[in-house]
């Protein structure tokens, strides 16, 4: 074979495979994007106009069977369609109808009450919230729930459902803002459920400064307690320290610490009176 066809053939052969890998790429972020497209659901409100023709402009909520009442078409299922999906559909209807030869349909959402994910437990406003963006993320949601109280922990739970199946992820809050940790930072789905527990706490007792219940910190030492607790009072000595904890089975424990053990969650510090 000529020398000069052979490299002639291999070029175009390099094209058309170069051609296809770089049709392959377009191609996947946008079958990406219409996955995260917000999907239309029971209870939005979304206005509806034909271009020229104002008699079609309609302004209705969608049922809880997904559907709207439009002119002309009479009853359309766009629940659980995308904004794009939902404009053709009623295209096509009003074309294949003979009613517009070529109908441009605007479809916008006025109010977002079909998608929706709840924030429970220790946080400034706990309630149900739209998810009134595709893209909606875990710290987002909180953002909008007016954030963690103080009484919250450091870690919350979102359970909700993913690809059909039950959904159940436990979060750290401090980690999630790190660079190499932006992954915890979810996408918040339709349905989803976010419960930030109440913090851990201990207990301090005895000859203190300001006795009672502390948010324990992580990693929290007993001499870090006592410093939170105000220290130690004029009548107050650090010998004898007594900590009562419940192990596993429930059963009380008496411990005699040293300053730098770590304290658990429930666990009960008591200082004893100095004897001279």
């Amino acid at each position: 074979m000529n020398v000069a066809l052979l490299l002639r053939r291999l070029f175009w052969v390099v094209a058309f495979a170069l051609l296809a890998s770089a049709a392959a790429r377009a191609q996947a972020p946008a079958a990406a994007a219409t996955a995260n497209e917000y999907r239309l659901g029971a209870g939005d409100v979304v206005r509806i106009s034909v271009y020229q023709n104002p008699d079609l402009t309609l302004e209705t909520r969608i049922s809880e069977a997904g559907t709207i009442s439009y002119p002309l078409l009479g009853s359309v299922r766009i629940g659980g369609s995308t904004v794009a999906a939902a404009e053709k559909t009623i295209a096509d209807g009003l074309r294949s109808g003979n009613f517009v030869k070529q109908p441009q349909v605007s479809l916008v959402v006025t109010q977002v009450r079909g998608n929706q994910a709840s924030v429970l437990g220790q946080v400034n406003k706990p309630g149900r919230y739209p998810i009134e963006v595709t893209d909606m993320r875990l710290s987002d949601l909180l953002a909008v729930a007016g954030g963690i109280n103080p009484a919250g922990a450091d870690t919350l739970t979102l359970v909700g459902t993913r690809d059909g199946k039950p959904f159940r992820k436990v979060i750290d809050l401090p980690t999630l803002f790190r660079a190499d940790n932006r992954a915890d930072d979810i996408v918040v789905h339709n349905g989803d459920t976010v419960y930030v527990e109440r913090a851990p706490v201990v207990y301090i007792y005895g000859e203190v400064q300001k006795p009672g219940a502390l948010r324990l910190e992580r990693n929290m030492t007993v001499m870090q307690a006592l410093a939170t607790g105000g220290g130690l009072n004029l009548r107050g000595t650090e010998k004898g320290l007594r900590v009562h904890r419940r192990d596993a089975a429930g059963k009380l424990q008496v411990i005699e610490p040293k300053m730098d053990d770590l304290l658990v969650d429930g666990d009960v510090v008591y200082v004893r009176e100095s004897l001279f």
